[in-house]
């Protein structure tokens, strides 16, 4: 039987479910995400803006944060690592494209949801797999081309050690609240830290 149709006089129009009621949730979600960042965001005013009620958004995510986190899986853009044919011109170029996208409004919405998500593992998780410069794949690429290259040894291909520079940059906006890391900073994360670990891997002791 099909549900009652919605709308100021209920005619012409049958409510939503399934998938496009999800994915009219999802957007207006990330409207909201986008217009009032993760602060201004609540259930009642997603509800409102996709049609539906406060019933059909807890159906599908426990709680704000985690409405927040699917949207923002949809604004956040996917960009390829660089690929310069040089590791210290690479993992300059990548942090310094993350630095930008860090300061950016998108970065903000991305820091709030960090900061809110706190221990959440799995929510950190698929932020991070989602913002792309935070997640492991793309300096493994990096990293992976650089090995091929002979700048590196493959003892250096570890995702702790792939990801490094990323986390030192995260750092300076998370722990230390800056709006935007000086270039001198990145660069002193490739020289004095990235660059000494990666060629350390692998080589033979003293």
């Amino acid at each position: 039987m099909p549900e009652r149709p919605t709308g100021p006089s209920g005619a012409g129009r049958t409510r939503r479910r399934g998938a496009a009621l999800e994915d009219a949730i999802l957007s207006a979600a990330a409207d909201e995400l986008t217009e009032s960042g993760f602060s201004g965001l609540t259930m009642d005013k997603v509800a409102a803006r996709a049609g539906t009620n406060k019933n059909a958004l807890y159906r599908r995510w426990p709680n704000r944060l985690a409405l927040a986190v699917a949207a923002y899986r949809r604004i956040a853009t996917t960009v390829q690592p660089p690929d310069t044919g040089s590791l210290r011109s690479d993992v300059l170029a990548w942090l310094r494209q993350a630095n930008r996208y860090w300061s950016s409004p998108q970065g903000a919405i991305l820091r709030e949801l960090l900061a809110a998500a706190g221990g959440a593992t799995e929510l950190l998780a698929q932020l991070q797999e989602q913002s792309g410069d935070a997640g492991a794949a793309p300096w493994l690429t990096i990293l992976g081309r650089a090995i091929a290259r002979g700048e590196a040894s493959p003892e250096a291909l570890h995702p702790r050690v792939a990801t490094v520079a990323m986390t030192l940059l995260r750092n300076e906006f998370v722990v230390r609240g800056v709006p935007t890391a000086p270039d001198e900073v990145l660069v002193e994360i490739v020289d004095e830290v990235y660059l000494p670990l990666v060629r350390g891997r692998g080589a033979p002791s003293a």
